[in-house]
């Protein structure tokens, strides 16, 4: 079996993780790293027995694909080089810093075939992936992603720091333009937004409420989708879903791990109907791991990534959005 060269550009706690997962993945050669940090850069190499290059040009004269685990403000001038180079990339999250850098490094991958995927690991969350064959059509979405304070990130608003992740996630699951973003946040102990509050709303009427906090004393990222007959609820850190489901009442096609819900019968509707209850929960599922796998599928077989560009720019321009909304806001609560 070929195996693809691989190098992972930028060794910080989230670059390291990506070698110590390609390291499990049996289609990938990790030929290197490289980070700013050339002593950084060592260490990680010492532990999973890699090369350490102290030069970026030499890790990509050598590799076919790349990893690119940097600061946000570096991802397109990395990206475009390597993409220039005829290197597929996986950029962490978000895609860059603007939707014009975004629009560039899409044109590039497409002109030169090659693989751009996002790092929007949440799509590999076993709680989304236990949804996979779960009809969704949400007409309310209610979010919250709560962090207690970490440096790492605040170089960028909370918007683009972790309400991105649900905001790939809302995108993905309703399918339409948004039509209308109202939001507000406040800095608090950094120079950029670390509280924020979104609601976006969609063409075919759906709405989303999106609140992402960098300042909580406790953890949470937890989803609520509402729609016709069902509403689930996703929480990202326990990795689990639930679902609570309508049907009639004298349905015997229910699954063994469907429970019914004595809640009355409802008699509201032409016939009568209950609610059943189902957990799912995938265990032993890797979601940095699938995330690095679909990318290797998709050079392989050429297939379109879980997370295009596309995908990555869409995100990051509500997210942008959002943001200029926050900013506007704050200006006239000042002006004023």
């Amino acid at each position: 079996m070929n195996k693809l060269k691989i190098g992972i550009i930028g060794v910080g706690h989230l670059g390291r993780l990506h070698a110590q997962n390609y390291k499990l993945i049996s289609e990938a050669e990790v030929l290197g790293v490289y980070d700013l940090d050339y002593e950084r850069s060592k260490d990680v190499a010492a532990e999973f027995k890699i090369t350490a290059f102290d030069d970026l040009n030499q890790l990509l004269d050598q590799i076919e694909a790349a990893s690119i685990v940097v600061s946000t403000a570096n991802h397109f001038e990395i990206a475009r080089t390597c993409l220039e180079r005829g290197i597929h990339c996986l950029v962490e999250k978000p895609i860059t810093s603007t939707i014009s850098e975004a629009n560039q490094l899409i044109e590039l991958s497409r002109n030169n075939q090659l693989i751009l995927q996002i790092g929007h690991i949440e799509r590999f969350n076993p709680a989304i992936v236990a949804l996979n064959d779960f009809e969704l059509n949400p007409m309310f979405i209610e979010s919250h992603r709560l962090a207690s304070f970490n440096p790492r990130g605040t170089d960028v608003a909370v918007v683009l720091d972790l309400m991105i992740h649900d905001i790939d996630i809302i995108l993905n699951l309703v399918k339409n333009p948004v039509t209308k973003i109202d939001a507000s946040g406040v800095a608090i102990i950094t120079d950029e937004v670390d509280i924020a509050n979104a609601r976006i709303g969609f063409k075919n009427g759906c709405v989303a409420n999106v609140t992402a906090s960098r300042i909580s004393q406790k953890k949470m990222r937890k989803m609520r989708l509402f729609q016709r007959n069902a509403y689930i609820g996703i929480d990202f850190l326990q990795k689990l879903s639930e679902i609570y489901k309508l049907v009639d009442y004298y349905d015997t096609n229910i699954e063994p791990n469907q429970i019914p819900i004595e809640l009355g019968q409802l008699d509201q509707f032409d016939h009568p109907r209950k609610i059943v209850y189902e957990r799912r929960q995938l265990e032993d599922v890797n979601a940095l791991k699938l995330e690095l796998q679909s990318f290797l599928d998709s050079i392989k077989t050429g297939n379109p990534p879980v997370v295009s560009g596309e995908d990555g720019r869409e995100a990051l321009r509500v997210a942008i959005e959002i943001t200029d909304t926050i900013k506007r806001q704050v200006k006239s609560l000042i002006d004023n």
